[in-house]
């Protein structure tokens, strides 16, 4: 073939010794002594003869002479050790500009979070977070499941949380870290409260409710599972948290379907009562989601394995499978 400029050349690495080869070749040369070399590095001494006469075959030279009063350079071995003493001095300095780099992406975390997971859930984790790394500085932005994506995607979030049916959009990457279930209340004084049978989902798609907005992961999840009985009605009230909808709901404007990580207080005391709806299974899934290929490390990947120990789970419904 014309242009040819012959064979390519061997790959560095098969012609140069490793470091570790090359670190037992400048002890020698400090000590005097392949056995106290070999002490010294932690190794045995066969060990270290071993790996010197390997670098003496990759070579192609003597490195090293021994005699019983001990082992001393050749000429050659002279001149290697100099260059080896720049190469481990270039690698230590290269090891410690990454421990540098990595100390400068430990200090700091930036997570975006859905709204009732960034409410409800992450000041638990990232409280053992900090005990875990004091020294991390976090950041923490919040918005809805799509608003999370767009942070992850454009490079402004390390670790994003999200509820809904799946990871909120293409490029990411996503591991269930718990579940929740949505749960339709009503204030006391609503009809609905007065009920003896549970809804029919037709009854609760037709029905106009205090939703999230669209782009939610509860908006997501109830728009999926109502959209084989007439899909949902306009809204009653449409509000951008679930503090919002929820404050709504205790007031007495309407119905609205919340998460049940969100309303375990009002429950208790009366200010909201749930509704049970026949047939319609409203649990979804909580994630942690990060950019394709950018599996979480550092801070990042231990918040993660926290989220693991600490897993929500719903609560069984009163009645059975009516929600």
């Amino acid at each position: 073939m014309s242009g040819d400029s012959g064979p390519l050349p061997v790959p560095l690495a098969h012609r140069v010794p490793d470091l570790g080869a090359l670190e037992l070749l400048l002890a020698v040369a400090r000590l005097g002594s392949l056995g106290r070399a070999a002490r010294e590095l932690g190794i045995t001494q066969p060990a270290a003869s071993g790996r010197v006469r390997a670098m003496e075959r990759l070579l192609g030279v003597a490195l090293v002479e021994r005699s019983p009063r001990g082992s001393r350079l050749t000429d050659a071995g002279v001149l290697v050790t100099d260059w080896a003493r720049r190469v481990v001095e270039a690698a230590e300095a290269l090891d410690a500009g990454a421990q540098a780099l990595r100390g400068r992406r430990d200090s700091r975390l930036r997570v975006a979070a859905s709204m009732t997971i960034a409410e409800y859930l992450l000041p638990g984790w990232l409280i053992a977070l900090r005990t875990e790394r004091p020294g991390t500085a976090v950041s923490l932005s919040t918005g809805n499941s799509a608003a999370v994506a767009e942070r992850l995607l454009a490079g402004e979030a390390d670790l994003g949380f999200v509820e809904g049916l799946d990871v909120p959009a293409a490029g990411l990457t996503g591991a269930v870290v718990g579940h929740d279930r949505l749960v339709v209340v009503t204030a006391p004084g609503h009809p609905w409260a007065r009920r003896r049978t549970p809804l029919e989902p037709p009854e609760l798609a037709a029905t106009p409710l205090i939703l999230r907005e669209r782009g939610s992961g509860t908006r997501q999840v109830l728009d999926a599972a109502l959209a084989a009985h007439g899909g949902l009605a306009d809204p009653l009230l449409e509000l951008a948290s679930t503090t919002a909808a929820k404050a709504a709901a205790v007031s007495g404007a309407g119905p609205s379907v919340l998460s049940e990580l969100a309303i375990g207080e009002e429950l208790a005391a009366r200010r909201l009562v749930e509704i049970p709806v026949r047939g319609l299974s409203l649990v979804r899934d909580l994630r942690a989601v990060w950019p394709t290929g950018h599996r979480p490390t550092g801070p990042a990947r231990d918040l993660l394995g926290l989220t693991r120990t600490h897993r929500p789970v719903p609560s069984a419904s009163r009645n059975g499978d009516a929600t």
